[in-house]
């Protein structure tokens, strides 16, 4: 069943609006009858009917509401140190396939993508898009956000706050089910923090500091492993060990 975000929906009528409707009725082909489903961006779904197609928007009578089975309940953040070319693209596009609710941009020490602000804006707005299109392909019930780029020390401040804060270093660290027993035993883990390195690495004093900050230094293998690979291999691990995949 064809399905669409909408934040202009209520408990028994739901408008889709903007370039959606273009789709649904010149692409789908559908019209007054057919049955589609909308998604409120908060985590449930609409089976709704088509009632009638006008000028710029369509509207719906609601069937039913249900919560959207393909969001994991597990808040999963990516921090992200920024990677050189469109590797950033891939990353956004394919944590949010695998359930990420948020991912944030990173500047570290020894990062080579160092772009002005003007320029990163406009990185931000393009992956935002990407992340938005990967959310409504793979039936998020969520559209996850892309935030703006953190220091390094923010970003482990903001990390160390999550159940499950963990740390991706590539000389080494803890496995990750090994970490996620650890943090399970002192209460139910319903966030969690991945941050991963760029092309260059992490510095040992940024490290430091992300141990010092009680942040997990977890291992993904015996095999070193791209800047952009990591993220995706460890929100795969986690979301497996957490029951969300």
């Amino acid at each position: 069943m064809p399905k669409f975000f909408t934040e202009d929906i209520a408990r028994q009528r739901g408008i889709l609006r903007g370039g959606d409707v273009k789709h649904l009725t010149r692409v789908l082909r559908l019209g007054p009858g057919d049955v589609v489903t909308l998604c409120d961006g908060a985590g449930f779904d609409y089976d709704c009917q088509i009632e009638t197609v006008e000028e710029g928007q369509v509207v719906c009578t609601v069937l039913e509401k249900r919560p959207c089975p393909a969001e994991p309940d597990l808040d999963l953040t990516v921090y992200m140190a920024l990677p050189k070319q469109d590797k950033m693209q891939l990353v956004v596009q394919k944590c949010v396939e695998l359930g990420c609710r948020e991912i944030v941009p990173v500047t570290s020490e020894w990062c080579v993508s160092r772009p002005d602000p003007k320029s990163l804006q406009n990185k931000i707005e393009r992956w935002q898009k990407i992340a938005w299109e990967a959310a409504k392909q793979c039936g998020r019930g969520v559209l996850p956000t892309v935030s703006p780029c953190l220091p390094f020390a923010q970003a482990v401040e903001e990390l160390a706050k999550k159940d499950l804060p963990l740390f991706f270093y590539e000389k080494g660290g803890r496995p990750i089910g090994e970490l996620l027993a650890q943090a399970q035993a002192a209460g139910p883990v319903r966030s969690c923090g991945l941050l991963v390195g760029s092309e260059g690495g992490l510095t040992p004093e940024e490290v430091a500091l992300a141990e010092g900050h009680g942040v997990g230094i977890a291992s993904l293998g015996p095999r070193i492993l791209r800047c952009e690979t990591a993220p995706l291999a460890a929100a795969a691990v986690v979301m497996y060990l957490t029951g969300n995949l």
